[in-house]
């Protein structure tokens, strides 16, 4: 034992050794190293747990290595050790003994005490406590033992007699002086208190091994966290709608955006510990690390690259969970495109199924294909997408989706709506283009058969009694019946066969009447066909030159009074000879009557085909306008009082609709109620339909009190137009064109009468109801002109009196204006010559009104004219001068006997003419009201104008009979037939008072040709003269004829207006 514990020193003296026994406290184990914490659940001690027990620093471990590698734990001097509380020591020496790594630790730890200042008895007891607390092998104790003689001397002597006390397995070696100590241990394994020249720092070690095991603990937590993050990614269920699976895969973003950044900072720590591990490197090259610095770079070094790895597969674990969620959400989004577009296909698909309708017009198939077009174009934005959806899914099936069996069904049900649509659409198409094809041969043959009924009327039946003229007819006919090869229906059979799909019942109906039409048009032309061949192929008689009898002029009938008195000094000769040609027409005309009969017929049948239609389109667009009016009153004006509707109705339309559409409900119930019926019993006898008219027409003047109100109704509407009530209405209406186009649709049918009474008309001139066509046209046309004068009457400011009390307004127009007053200034006089001032006149019963012309700005109704009242002349004190001298157009207004004087120019002689005599009129109604106040005798209407009367028995009586209708009937003041040319009136006696009986020359001057009712009764030996015994015979000289002799006898002169005649002289029975 004793050779055992002897061994050399590095000076050669020989040195006593003690052994420790390497024993293990019973339930402790060794601390692992920091880089096997995340594969042990055991908690291990850490720097930061006994970072205050560390501090005091009564051991440490330098990082120093004896010279087979054993790590070195230096016991310092440290006086209060004996204080160190057990937990504490035992504490640090199972941290210490835990740092180094399980190779270095299974050589065995030396120890080195260091108690150079201490006493004897403390040594011992440091020794003792040490040897029972060592938690590791221990190799080797090194004890630097008291300097100060006494105790040194005292340890030796001490150490010789407890030699039993330190019985240890291995050797304690009592050391004298620090060169001994480096005779065991180099000097560059040895701190500087030690006389070494290893760098330590106490503080820097313990900041690297608290930064170091911080850095391990973020590490195993990170990879924890990274764990339980790949379990909930992979335990999390798919959504199945897109706003869900874009919330987790939102959520499942955020988390591992911040999980990377975790390991982010994990790796910034890691790299900034390595830093400062390295610093010493750094500061200077030719240092070196101890080996517990090169320990602990390993660690982190392998920390990193573990940190490393687990991004790495997390990332490869994040790339397919996010591909699989992005997958999802493509998926989610094509499954709600899908639904959305073939709920659109679906919608679509079942809209064309309610295109069956094959069109009963071809307006109506042109409408129809129309409406197809529109449909079609507007469903090629879905139709679209839809293919667009499909494309989109089979780029998800190349692009390897995982939901490839879900994704493929839905796209070729995408295309096979698609095609389906597509097909349906061509199918519809094809049968509109037959409807098409169908009603364009019908409407073809229609026209056809209506031309055909045109030219039958349209020849004339007098030129057809000729045989050239015949010839030409039947060339015509013979032509026209040429162009039905490509016009009319050749078989009705192959009608039915090639046009069967379409075929309805209507339609079918429509066709055969079309067909019966046009066999009835064919027949007509067969049966003039054969009249004109008769008529062609007559054999004409040859004329031969006969000499005239003498006797055949005595036996001639009597001339015309008018050629007898005009050549009474010719021969008689001459007389024949004028007579020749009127004698050879009137035999012609009896030869041929038989001929002309039968084509009479033709022509009466082809008018009264004409008839019908007309009256047809009256009946037709009549219902139409009803509908109209009943559709407008119930979705727009009913509405307005609906409740649910109310929150759509702007603040300016509110309380408005009296506005808006005025008494259009009155003239609703008016046609649909009374007039429409009415209608309807002149279907069978169309030229009648006249008094239809005549009978309602009181009723029509409910337009008028529409039309005045036109103009605010307009306006509102332009305020309010965009207002989302009349958006909504035409929407549940379904109507292409707004409010305001049915407004006007009043307006328009009282204009489209009179259009369709003048066609009337012009089929019925021969017809029983001719008299009350024209009435009636002449009563529209009236209304019509009423209309239009008051829509100008209430656009009058400034006139301060009632306008309803100057009477009927009779006419307005714009006329030039000079005046010439006697009582004004000479200037004003001479300036008034040349500057006119531009007038609106308006002509009333009882007064004449000058205002001036405004022109507003705006659109519509807003740029019609406002007047501004000027002055007024009252009707009894007004008369007219009806010709100035040197401009046909001008006309004199003059007041008062002349003290005002207007001279009127007219844009138009026309114009000029209806005025004068519309004024004529009214100052004759007020002469014949003064006449029967006055009690003189009743006014005869046919004795106030200069041509003679004439008695039963006159040629003439024709045109008197004309003079006194016109008189007498209202016409249309801008019809010019019937009026007296101003060469045909009275010559005015002296100072233009009163009428003279006596008719002037066709040279009497113009320039004081006024008169004024106002006078009348003044010259009373006018009046006396006027209602004389007879009428005066006309004085020789030249006249001009006013009105046609219509009913003239075949011996009589026909003349017509405008003719000029010269008389001779008169007779006793009023011939000349």
């Amino acid at each position: 034992m004793a050779e055992r514990g002897e061994a050399r020193g590095a000076t050669g003296s020989p040195k006593r050794r003690f052994w420790l026994p390497t024993r293990r406290r019973r339930g402790t184990s060794r601390r692992p190293k920091p880089d096997e914490i995340m594969h042990h659940d055991i908690t291990p001690l850490c720097a930061a747990d006994i970072q205050d027990q560390l501090k005091k620093r009564f051991a440490y471990l330098s990082g120093g290595r004896g010279q087979d590698g054993s790590p070195v734990i230096t016991f310092p001097d440290y006086p209060a050790f004996s204080d160190v509380p057990d937990k504490e020591f035992q504490n640090v020496m199972t941290y210490l003994t835990s740092i180094p790594s399980l190779q270095d630790a299974g050589i065995g730890f030396i120890l080195v005490i260091d108690r150079r200042q201490d006493k004897w008895t403390s040594v011992k007891a440091s020794v003792l406590r040490i040897a029972a607390s060592f938690p590791a092998n221990l190799q080797l104790v090194l004890v630097l033992r008291p300097t100060g003689f006494f105790q040194r001397t005292l340890s030796d002597i001490a150490f010789k007699f407890n030699r039993d006390d330190f019985k240890m397995k291995v050797p304690v070696i009592m050391l004298s002086s620090v060169p001994e100590l480096h005779g065991y241990i180099d000097k560059s394994q040895l701190t500087e208190d030690l006389g070494g020249t290893l760098d330590y720092c106490h503080n820097r070690w313990l900041c690297h091994r608290t930064a170091i095991e911080h850095f391990a603990l973020m590490v195993k937590e990170t990879a924890q966290m990274l764990q339980s993050f790949g379990t909930e990614l992979a335990e999390t269920e798919l959504p199945n709608d897109v706003q869900s699976t874009s919330s987790v895969l939102c959520a499942h973003t955020e988390k591992k955006v911040k999980a990377k950044e975790n390991m982010r900072s994990a790796l910034n720590e890691g790299q900034s510990i390595l830093e400062s591990i390295r610093e010493p490197l750094v500061k200077s090259p030719e240092q070196s690390l101890n080996q517990d610095q090169l320990d602990n770079q390993t660690t982190v070094q392998r920390l990193l690259a573990q940190l490393n790895e687990t991004e790495a597969a997390f990332d490869e674990f994040w790339a397919k969970h996010q591909q699989k969620l992005e997958q999802c959400l493509q998926l989610r989004h094509f499954e709600q495109d899908f639904r959305e577009v073939k709920s659109t296909l679906d919608v679509l698909a079942q809209k064309i199924l309610t295109f069956t309708d094959v069109g009963n017009s071809l307006a109506h198939v042109e409408h129809l294909l129309k409406d197809l077009t529109s449909f079609e174009e507007k469903s090629s934005v879905p139709m679209e997408r839809a293919r667009a959806l499909s494309l989109e899914g089979e780029q998800l099936i190349n692009n390897k989706h995982y939901a490839v069996d879900s994704i493929r069904p839905k796209c070729h049900e995408l295309q096979h709506l698609c095609d389906q649509f597509a097909a349906e659409v061509g199918q519809r198409r094809g049968l509109l283009n037959k409807s098409l094809e169908l009603h364009s041969l019908l409407e073809a043959s229609m026209k056809w058969c209506d031309e055909g009924i045109y030219l039958l009327a349209s020849q004339p039946v007098d030129k057809c009694q000729s045989q050239d003229g015949a010839e030409a007819a039947l060339q015509e006919i013979e032509k026209f019946l040429e162009t039905g090869a490509e016009n009319k229906i050749q078989e009705l059979n192959k009608i039915y066969q090639d046009y069967e799909p379409i075929l309805t019942q209507d339609l079918m109906k429509h066709v055969q009447k079309v067909f019966q039409k046009q066999e009835s048009m064919e027949e007509m032309f067969h049966r003039r066909q054969a009249s004109l061949k008769k008529l062609a192929a007559r054999q004409t008689r040859p004329v031969q030159p006969v000499a005239p009898r003498p006797e055949a002029l005595t036996k001639s009938p009597c001339p015309s009074p008018g050629i007898r008195r005009g050549s009474e000094n010719n021969s008689s000769e001459g007389n024949a000879l004028r007579r020749g040609p009127y004698r050879r027409a009137k035999s012609e005309m009896t030869e041929n009557r038989q001929g002309r009969s039968s084509s009479t017929g033709d022509e009466e049948e082809s008018l009264a085909i004409l008839r019908r239609h007309v009256m047809n389109e009256l009946l037709d667009t009549e219902r139409v306008y009803v509908e109209e009016l009943l559709c407008v009153l119930e979705g727009y004006a009913a509405e307005m009082d609906n409740p649910l509707m109310a929150h759509l109705i702007s603040t300016g339309l509110q309380n408005k609709k009296d506005v808006l559409f005025g008494n259009m409900e009155e003239i609703y119930h008016f046609h649909n109620r009374i007039f429409l019926r009415e209608l309807e019993n002149y279907i069978d006898c169309p030229e009648l339909v006249g008094r239809c008219f005549l009978e309602r027409m009181e009723e029509f003047q409910i337009y008028e009190k529409y039309c005045q109100n036109k103009p605010r109704s307009e306006s509102l509407w332009r305020q309010c137009s965009d207002c989302p009530f009349f958006q909504e209405c035409q929407k549940k209406l379904d109507h292409k064109l707004s409010l305001d186009s049915y407004l006007l649709k009043p307006v328009q049918r009282i204009t489209k009468y009179q259009l369709l009474l003048k066609e009337m008309l012009k089929y019925s001139k021969s017809c029983e109801g001719a008299e009350d066509l024209q009435e009636a046209l002449s009563s529209i046309l009236g209304i019509l002109k009423a209309v239009n004068d008051s829509m100008h009457l209430i656009a009058i400011t400034g006139y301060d009196g009632n306008l309803s009390d100057l009477g009927r307004l009779l006419m307005q127009g714009s006329f030039s204006v000079w005046t010439d007053h006697k009582k004004g200034h000479t200037k004003v006089k001479d300036l008034a010559r040349f500057k006119p001032m531009q007038r609106h006149l308006f002509l009333h019963e009882k007064a004449v009104l000058f205002c001036k012309k405004r022109e507003e700005n705006g659109e519509g109704y807003e740029k019609a004219p406002s007047y501004s009242y000027k002055h007024s002349l009252n009707m009894t004190a007004v008369g007219i001068t009806e010709n100035v001298k040197g401009d046909a157009k001008k006309f004199e207004i003059w007041y008062n006997a002349r003290e005002e004087v207007y001279i009127i120019q007219a844009p138009t002689p026309e114009i000029k003419a209806a005025w004068v005599n519309e004024i004529r009129k009214v100052l004759t109604s007020q002469l014949q009201a003064c006449r029967e106040a006055s009690q003189h005798r009743a006014l005869e209407q046919s004795q106030s104008l200069p041509l003679p009367a004439s008695s039963n028995t006159s040629p003439s009586k024709g045109n008197t009979r004309s003079i006194k209708k016109l008189e007498e009937r209202k016409t249309d003041p801008l019809s010019l037939e019937g009026y007296v040319s101003p060469t045909s009136l009275p010559k005015p006696t002296e100072k233009g008072k009163g009428w003279s009986k006596t008719s002037h020359p066709l040279e009497a001057p113009e320039d004081n040709d006024g008169w004024s009712s106002a006078e009348e009764p003044i010259n009373s030996s006018d009046a006396e003269e006027e209602g004389g015994v007879g009428p005066k015979k006309l004085a020789p000289g030249k006249y001009t004829i006013m009105v046609d002799d219509e009913k003239g006898g075949p011996d009589m002169l026909a003349v017509k207006s405008g003719d000029m005649v010269e008389v001779v002289q008169e007779g006793d029975e009023g011939l000349w």
